[in-house]
């Protein structure tokens, strides 16, 4: 069975951090790459950039991880979405991997 994954999309890479390291120090979890993503109308949005934090782990530390990410996010810019998927599919295992960080 694979490991549940945690998302969690906020707004700037400052607030992504916080949330990352809220989340790893609250379970047993560990991060895959981060990603971004600007949107078109980013410049209406509190910070430009969305970036997505993946906890990975148990489904129980996965959820423990994504609450206090979002508690972490939530007094700095905000959050966007959240979600665990408990099992992913291999293609979903796939575009976890996937990352815009170190494209322009």
């Amino acid at each position: 069975m694979a490991e549940a994954v945690g998302i969690l999309e906020v707004y700037g890479l400052a607030t992504a951090f916080v949330a990352a390291d809220a989340g790893c120090k609250a379970a047993n979890v560990r991060l895959e790459v981060f990603d971004k993503n600007k949107p078109a109308n980013a410049d209406s949005l509190p910070v430009p950039l969305l970036v997505t934090i993946k906890y990975r782990g148990s489904v129980t530390d996965v959820t423990a991880a994504v609450d206090a990410g979002i508690e972490a996010a939530k007094k700095l810019t905000g959050v966007v979405q959240h979600h665990v998927i408990p099992n992913p599919e291999p293609g979903t295992e796939k575009m976890l991997k996937i990352s815009a960080l170190d494209k322009d």
